[in-house]
């Protein structure tokens, strides 16, 4: 289709647009059935178009939430798995996903990781006080979605000068 989607003529074939949509999404990076659903549903597809366009497309393994959640998990280091669920979610992943793919995220992992963040902050602290330093980094792991506990043991090791 030589014109843009969004200067699609009224007698164009419903299906071949929302192939050609979702080709150009899935061109950028590897999207979520739902994040296409959406695309295709602002850009007034027919909802029986984009089904059947996005149906195909999971048939031919261009469109596959269970790989897209696990891709989301090892692409986003140093984030808690409570983070990596949100965000799976917020992509429309279902639940089943998620679970198998932040499932392999183990409590020790979110301690290395949040471990991790801590030595990379504390570089660009420099000399703050002891209260300043703390309070700092229990807010970069907090926004990171780490737990209080994680952010209580990481800070004890800070303090003991573990980090």
């Amino acid at each position: 289709m030589a014109q843009g989607a969004d200067d699609q003529c009224p007698d164009a074939d419903p299906v071949a647009v929302a192939r050609e949509i979702a080709l150009r999404r899935l061109t950028v990076r590897a999207r979520s059935r739902a994040e296409l659903e959406a695309d295709l549903t602002r850009r007034n597809v027919p909802e029986e178009a984009a089904t059947a366009v996005l149906d195909r497309f999971e048939e031919v393994g261009l469109v596959d939430d269970a790989d897209f959640a696990r891709m989301w998990v090892t692409s986003h280091p140093g984030v808690s798995a409570r983070r990596l669920r949100d965000g799976l979610r917020a992509k429309g992943i279902d639940g089943e996903h998620i679970e198998a793919a932040v499932g392999a995220v183990t409590s020790e992992d979110d301690l290395d990781s949040a471990r991790a963040l801590a030595t990379k902050k504390l570089r660009s602290l420099g000399n703050q006080i002891d209260v300043v330093r703390d309070r700092r980094l229990a807010g970069a792991l907090a926004r990171r979605g780490f737990g209080s506990s994680v952010v209580s043991q990481v800070l004890r090791e800070v303090r003991a000068g573990e980090l």
